[in-house]
């Protein structure tokens, strides 16, 4: 069954991986719409998931509209299920609180569909108190996380806090 997914993609060095998250999911035939943060785009343009998924890539918050309805709301009404993957400390930590300062934020704050999480930091960032109440707060909400593992970090180091791979991802929301 053909399932409409929100993926949201943040400034994260685990970028790479969700492209191949956005092809599992089109090859699983369901409708991808990829909403990135500015900070996503200092890592790849838009032009990436925009073919790979097949449809516009949200990025601007005030951009005009494709139709009557804000953005956001048209986003987080239409879809079934939403993903940030990776997902940064930053966008944990204003999620759990609810600011709204980007498209991806302001679609999620507004949608009813479940929300998973693939976070993606530095093992210290993971580990830190800040970002574990973030989590428990989430979860507490019902938003779900998926990940991180353990292993080499983009920063040179091992630890948790790596995003797990698009396959595993996959597999956990479709279930």
């Amino acid at each position: 069954m053909s399932r409409r997914i929100l993926l949201g993609v943040t400034g994260s060095i685990a970028v790479y991986k969700a492209a191949e998250l956005v092809r599992l999911f089109v090859r699983n035939g369901d409708d991808v719409h990829v909403v990135m943060t500015p900070a996503a785009c200092e890592f790849v343009r838009p032009l990436l998931f925009q073919t790979l998924s097949r449809n516009p890539v949200g990025v601007d918050q005030f951009a005009a509209p494709s139709q009557w309805r804000p953005e956001h709301v048209a986003i987080a009404d239409s879809v079934d299920l939403a993903i940030v993957a990776p997902a940064t400390a930053n966008t944990i930590a204003k999620l759990r609180n609810g600011i709204a300062d980007n498209l991806l934020l302001a679609t999620l704050l507004a949608t009813k569909a479940p929300v998973f999480v693939a976070p993606a930091m530095n093992d210290g960032m993971w580990l830190s108190a800040a970002t574990q109440e973030n989590v428990a707060a989430l979860a507490a909400r019902g938003v779900r996380m998926i990940g991180p593992a353990g292993g080499e970090l983009a920063c040179g180091t091992s630890g948790v806090g790596r995003m797990v791979e698009p396959e595993v991802i996959f597999r956990e929301i479709s279930k």
